[in-house]
């Protein structure tokens, strides 16, 4: 099988992950420079198996659309005409930054670390993975 991408988009810079072989579990991958984002997946997706992308959505909490909502649109239909053979996902991404945060914390990753913002967008990009990995196998109901 081939591995499916995670992304977190931000304007200066975009945090990335990405499943395993089997499609089990999502991991970090790097984070990228927003400008230099397309020639890096350009090449990612030419040397690595990949079959589809995840791209975390914002929204707020209500539904509605937030400051960086149209650039993850415009983002979006950029994926699409570099990529047309991958199929792209649109994945909730409300409150991803809080929860990196406190995985961070749980994981007892230290005050200094947890203000490295590119290590935020990595685990960032991983939960929305990670949530969307779930949502396509939810656990069996015992």
């Amino acid at each position: 099988m081939a591995r499916i991408l995670g992304i977190d988009y931000g304007l200066k810079r975009t945090g990335l992950a990405w499943t395993d072989p089997l499609q089990m579990i999502a991991t970090a991958l790097d984070t990228v420079d927003t400008p230099r984002l397309e020639a890096y997946l350009q090449d990612l997706v030419r040397r690595e198996a990949i079959e589809a992308i995840v791209l975390g959505f914002p929204t707020r909490p209500d539904g509605r659309d937030t400051d960086a909502t149209a650039a993850v649109r415009v983002f979006a239909d950029q994926v699409r005409a570099l990529f047309p053979d991958l199929t792209l996902h649109l994945q909730d991404e409300r409150f991803s930054s809080r929860r990196a945060m406190e995985a961070m914390i749980a994981g007892g990753v230290s005050k200094k670390r947890r203000r490295d913002k590119q290590l935020i967008n990595a685990v960032s990009a991983t939960l929305i993975l990670q949530d969307f990995l779930q949502e396509q196998n939810p656990p069996p109901l015992v």
